[in-house]
């Protein structure tokens, strides 16, 4: 009797003991894991991302007994899982493991009917985008801890939320309003499409594109082809899946000669009426700057701007001097790095020096390099009435902290700039890209690539500016094509006019219609100058 009862006392003390201690040890493991996001939608409403509840399964390794037994039970469950690693996170006396993160309902029924001791679950959210792919570079990622890491999702860190966790305060997705964008996903879908179309048709390397609204900035729709799927973004990670509307620098080629062209009309050293002599290469030493396909005569200024002449850029910008013409850059956004909510944003490329010979290049768009969300800005503000506006994509962002310069050029300069938009439309490089009922007008741009330190004579970058209506602007759409390849319907060219110039009008002939664009057919005013 007398050793029973030892026996019972000391089990007694031993439950008492373990009464005391264990509390506090499974107190270290928390139920609920406080990460919620709030959901994102476009202008309409319409659901890009949102959290859904989901399940984690984690261990306490000092109480298994049975490694080796638990180990097998697990991998019976999660077949991916190496033996060798579990077993090793298993087989220490820590408090707290994972085994895995995010389990289907299947794959945690599975494992409670496994009964495996010391295995337990925590509940967790996972963030969703029921579009998959769609607007991928424009809402990024989050990690495994539903914490944001790219796009708007890591803005909507550094915007507060972040904060509210380390506070404490109620970040259910509940309790948060959702951000809306300024995206229209059907304007998005239309893109995407288009520009998928024409990376197959043309062979390109890569595509992108973008809807700008040029009175307040607002990006209605940007892609940059390949994608990655938010759900799964891991393949954002491959080099490819850059986004090469914000995060990458090109040499726009003709596209600035937009800016070029606005700048000598706007010094008052030249007119509509005025005429460039472009009949022999321009001589730099050794170097000469030819017209490709050029006239090789006196160009009125109509012409220099429908043919594109190298020549006759280079000849206005050095006229007009390189200070001044270094200093109408700068205005235009193109010479500072372009911020807005997307964090993932590329700084310009520009000449170390900025003498007459960079001057020249420069002038139509060789020898400086930005992103096309950057060149796209600033044609944009030559077209609204001079307005350099910073783009945004969350909808009803105040437009004054926005505006970073009013007044860059006069009226007279803006109705010259939309009547030469619209005569490219008509006769020259972007006739491809006239859209039936609508007045579209736009710029081409073709450069050569860079590779290995040198200009390629076969890989080139091509891209269209198009704005409509083009005598008083609402929306402008870039299309952009890496490395197109010439087909026999475009006679062997891959120039800009044959491949991005036909893209933009079919993005042009799908979202007018989304964006109220009523089509008319009457013959607009002449202009006159």
């Amino acid at each position: 009797m007398a050793a029973f009862l030892g026996l019972f006392l000391l089990m007694l003390a031993r439950l008492t003991f373990l009464g005391l201690l264990e509390p506090p040890l499974l107190a270290t493991v928390p139920k609920v894991v406080a990460n919620s996001r709030p959901a994102i939608v476009d202008r309409n409403g319409a659901i890009l991302a949102m959290d859904l509840p989901i399940t984690s399964a984690f261990a306490i390794p000092r109480l298994i007994v049975d490694i080796d037994d638990a180990v097998e039970r697990i991998t019976s469950v999660f077949p991916d899982l190496d033996h060798r690693q579990l077993y090793d996170k298993l087989a220490t006396r820590a408090h707290f493991a994972w085994i895995k993160r995010q389990i289907t309902p299947l794959e945690e029924q599975a494992l409670w009917d496994a009964g495996v001791p010391a295995v337990s679950f925590r509940s967790e959210t996972k963030r969703f985008y029921p579009n998959g792919a769609l607007a991928a570079h424009v809402l990024g990622a989050v990690n495994v801890d539903n914490i944001g890491i790219s796009g708007l999702e890591k803005w909507m860190e550094t915007e507060g939320l972040a904060d509210l966790r380390s506070s404490g305060m109620d970040t259910s997705a509940d309790a948060l309003e959702p951000v809306v964008t300024t995206i229209d996903i059907r304007v998005q879908h239309a893109l995407e499409s288009e520009l998928k179309k024409a990376i197959e048709k043309y062979s390109a390397k890569a595509a992108a594109g973008l809807v700008l609204q040029v009175e307040t900035g607002e990006v209605f729709a940007l892609a940059s082809l390949p994608d990655f799927d938010p759900n799964a973004p891991s393949a954002a990670l491959k080099p490819d899946r850059i986004n090469r509307v914000a995060a990458a620098n090109f040499e726009m080629g003709s596209t600035f000669k937009a800016l070029t062209t606005a700048m000598a009309i706007d010094s008052g050293r030249y007119s509509i009426h005025s005429v460039i002599d472009a009949s022999k290469p321009l001589a730099f030493g050794r170097a000469r700057i030819h017209d490709f396909q050029g006239k090789y005569r006196p160009l009125s200024l109509p012409e220099a701007f429908i043919y594109s002449s190298n020549i006759s850029m280079a000849k206005m910008a050095l006229d007009i001097g390189r200070e001044t013409h270094r200093r109408f850059l700068q205005q235009f956004g193109q010479m500072e790095t372009l911020r807005t909510e997307l964090p993932e944003t590329a700084t310009p490329i520009l000449p170390k020096r900025w003498n007459d010979i960079e001057t020249a290049t420069a002038s139509f768009g060789h020898g400086i390099a930005v992103t096309p969300l950057q060149a796209s800005v600033g044609v944009a503000a030559l077209v609204n009435g001079g307005k350099l506006i910073r783009p945004t994509f969350i909808k009803m962002s105040a437009l004054a902290p926005r505006l970073l310069g009013t007044d860059l050029v006069k009226a007279g300069t803006t109705k010259a700039m939309r009547y030469l938009f619209k005569l490219n439309a008509d006769v020259g490089s972007a006739r491809n890209g006239r859209v039936s009922g609508y007045l579209i007008g736009g710029k081409t741009g073709t450069a050569e690539k860079v590779v290995d330190g040198r200009y390629s004579k076969t890989l080139n970058i091509t891209s269209f500016m198009g704005v409509v209506p083009a005598d008083a602007p609402r929306f402008l759409v870039l299309t952009l094509l890496d490395e197109p390849k010439g087909l026999p319907e475009t006679y062997g060219f891959r120039t800009s006019g044959w491949n991005a110039v036909p893209t933009g009008s079919a993005v042009f002939s799908r979202i007018l219609p989304m964006l109220g664009e009523l089509p008319s057919f009457n013959e607009p005013p002449d202009q006159s100058f």
